[in-house]
């Protein structure tokens, strides 16, 4: 027979339940903050859903009544400089940070509400309806509340989304030399979502202070918890990643409150994540003012069963049991919550002149139209002191550098002149530099600035976001292959190319993305593709693609001191090439939105970038035609050089657009429509296109060719657009 041992889970597991004694060595100043703050975020919740009911609330409603125990219990303890980050249900959660650093942790309960609460209480109405005060600008709404001063890094819609972020924002508290803590809150839904177990495994073998904090209100949407896992006792994902849990009843605040301090001891110490689960319920559906009943999947007298376990009764009945109020005390509290409530409202809506007994927004408090666009990314002026050169013209001393050379050479030179500088990615630390050399001797020089990632895309690249957001460091993550980058899409495009825009247009996110193009190397379809056309559609990034070692350095030196993020697009076919560069110069940038102008000519403009510049300029000497040739450089809509585009147009009236990858995921497809809107009355045929077939390259050689652009497929598409404008070779 076999020898059979039970095993035990590396890190505690524990279910924490208050006692009597407890709350009677509970300060009576925690207690009274703690009912003063569930009854103002029950009062909120309830004018929202008034105000829903009345279609005033553009979206969704999803409130929280029911579930502040969890958020007031968690958040009362933590400071300004801790942070927190939540879901789409997140009203709670936002207020009681917001609260707790206007007030400075504590209120008096004669006193409820002074202007700095009553401020917070309309500013973050104003955002739900969508204003111009709210915090956001009206752009967040319901899902998306943020205030980085009050330590509230933002909620969100997309399940699980966040939870990377936080880690990140933990990663910058811990390597900043605090002991401060994130927190970050997601519902049952969510510990089935890849990211949130990736940022777990991610925050345990780093040992980052962030507590993951589970609200299991027993459903998503519909689904039950144990329709959804075998295992429902929720907290016990954490034993996988050897995280210390704790399991709680979240209708008890100060059983939360306990479960938090403890799990706080941990982070502060710097021994590494938390899980905290708390049994919470909704009162109402998913969303707006109905219970789950009427929708049947849960009973009444399940409802009733938890209506009865209320977290403000039970907190106002332990308090009165120890003689610290009393019931006239409890409905003055009550009391100055809900007028707080009615000022706020007042200063929102008013009567609709056109709908007796009706009210409606304030017409003069909604954003204007034209900030729609604002804050997509940034204005760039953050180069405007920089020196920059241009490699074309560059008439000093020059040497010869390999391309590889020059990406390791620019990060060496900038990590050394900037401590903010981090990179991760997937064997980054290894290898001599990675898989191709790009990170050549950084991880020796500077260590712990160089992170190795385990190979989860949408931990590592949400860790690189909430790096960016928080502020202190600069990010440059990359991915091994672009293919990689849709394991991540939800954290690239979601999440990091909208978080300036969605959060109001104001916190910058200087974030840097790396990866490269493979195509011709026989890693097949999910290794090969050419991410440029999908990140150009996508909002919020800026794209640059360096063809040359010279552009290389200018083109990401300027990235690394943009304060948007930017995808740095590589080719594995120019890592070889060899190009003269400023000698002993790595500190120049390329400006925003200047292309470079390979060769002129009269007949034909050619537009390519990264290697089909090369192929380009091959293909249009084979010929013999007189063309132009324009290397892009920058490939996003706000950074693409119009005035020499245009000029070349003007001259030409002949486009060829020359790109290697896929046509379905095309780049040039969007440039095409864009330069025949722009220069419709200039141009003598249509756009004509040079790309790849429609499939993914193939592992086979020969499918491979035929499934990629080169030289030969340039030549055919310039006979075809100097013979389609019935111009001669």
């Amino acid at each position: 027979m076999p020898k059979r041992r039970r095993l035990e889970p590396g890190s505690p597991w524990i279910e924490l339940t208050t006692t009597p004694q407890d709350w009677k060595n509970a300060d009576p100043a925690l207690l009274a903050t703690m009912l003063g703050q569930l009854h103002l975020i029950r009062a909120f919740e309830e004018a929202v859903l008034e105000l829903a009911g009345e279609g005033l609330v553009h979206g969704p409603a999803h409130s929280s009544i029911g579930q502040e125990g969890g958020a007031v219990g968690s958040i009362v303890g933590l400071t300004s400089s801790d942070a927190v980050n939540g879901s789409h249900r997140g009203h709670h959660q936002f207020l009681a940070k917001a609260i707790n650093h206007v007030t400075g942790g504590t209120l008096s309960l004669t006193s409820l509400v002074d202007d700095g609460v009553q401020t917070v209480l309309q500013r973050t109405l104003a955002e739900i309806l969508g204003l111009a005060q709210g915090y956001c600008h009206g752009r967040g709404g319901s899902m998306h509340l943020q205030w980085f001063e009050a330590g509230a890094l933002g909620t969100n819609a997309i399940v699980g989304g966040g939870v990377p972020l936080a880690a990140g924002n933990a990663w910058a508290q811990k390597n900043s030399g605090t002991s401060d803590v994130t927190v970050s809150y997601f519902g049952d839904g969510a510990v089935n979502i890849g990211s949130v177990l990736e940022t777990m495994n991610l925050a345990s073998a780093w040992k980052l202070p962030v507590a993951f904090f589970i609200e299991n209100n027993l459903y998503a949407v519909s689904t039950s918890v144990a329709e959804a896992t075998g295992e429902p006792r929720l907290s016990a994902r954490a034993l996988g990643f050897n995280i210390p849990s704790w399991r709680v009843d979240g209708m008890d605040p100060l059983a939360v409150h306990l479960a938090m301090k403890e799990a706080e001891a941990v982070m502060r110490a710097g021994a590494g994540p938390a899980v905290i689960e708390a049994e919470v319920y909704r009162f109402f559906h998913q969303n707006g003012s109905f219970p789950g009943s009427a929708f049947g999947y849960r009973t009444k007298e399940e409802e009733a069963a938890w209506r009865a376990r209320d977290p403000l009764e039970r907190v106002a009945a332990e308090m009165t049991k120890l003689g610290l109020i009393d019931t006239a005390g409890v409905a003055a509290v009550r009391e100055q919550a809900e007028a707080a409530m009615a000022r706020a409202v007042d200063q929102l809506v008013e009567p609709d002149p056109d709908h007796p007994g009706k009210r409606r927004i304030r017409p003069g408090l909604w954003p204007d139209v034209d900030f729609v666009n604002v804050g997509v990314r940034g204005d760039g002026s953050e180069l405007a002191a920089a020196r920059t050169l241009e490699p074309t013209t560059f008439g000093g001393a020059k040497e010869t550098k390999k391309f590889i050379d020059a990406v390791a050479a620019v990060m060496d030179r900038r990590m050394s002149e900037d401590e903010r500088i981090v990179i991760l990615g997937e064997d980054v630390h290894r290898l001599n530099g990675g898989t191709n050399g790009a990170t050549k001797g950084l991880a020796g020089k500077f260590t712990g600035r160089v992170l190795g990632t385990p190979i989860s895309e949408n931990a590592f690249a949400g860790l690189g976001g909430g790096i960016a957001l928080d502020g202190r460091f600069r990010p440059v993550v990359e991915f091994m292959y672009p293919d990689f980058m849709w394991v991540a899409a939800d954290q690239l495009f979601n999440q990091i190319g909208k978080a300036r825009h969605m959060f109001g247009g104001e916190n910058p996110v200087p974030l840097v993305l790396r990866t490269k193009v493979a195509m011709g190397s026989g890693y097949g379809s999910q290794h090969l593709m050419d991410p440029a056309g999908i990140f150009a559609t996508s909002p919020g990034w800026r794209i640059v693609a360096p063809s040359s070692p010279a552009d290389y350095i200018g083109l990401m030196n300027s990235a690394l001191a943009l304060q948007d993020p930017v995808l740095v697009i590589e080719h594995v076919d120019l890592y070889g090439q060899v190009g003269e560069v400023p000698a002993g110069d790595l500190d120049y940038v390329i400006p925003v939105g200047s292309a470079a102008v390979r060769r002129h000519g009269d007949s034909l403009t050619v537009i390519s970038y990264l290697s089909m510049v090369g192929h380009s300029l091959e293909a249009i000497e084979r010929v013999g035609a007189d063309a132009e040739l324009i290397d892009l450089r920058w490939l996003d809509r706000a950074s693409l050089d119009w005035d020499t585009i245009g000029a070349s147009i003007r001259k030409t009236n002949n486009v060829l657009i020359v790109e290697q990858g896929a046509a379905g995921t095309s780049y040039g497809g969007w440039l095409a429509d864009e330069i025949q809107r722009r220069y419709f009355d200039w141009l003598d045929q249509p756009v004509q296109r040079v790309t790849g077939a429609e499939a993914s390259p193939s592992i086979s050689r020969v499918l491979e060719r035929a499934a990629i652009a080169r030289t030969e497929e340039v030549v055919a598409g310039l006979e075809l657009a100097l013979a389609g404008r019935g111009g001669a070779l």
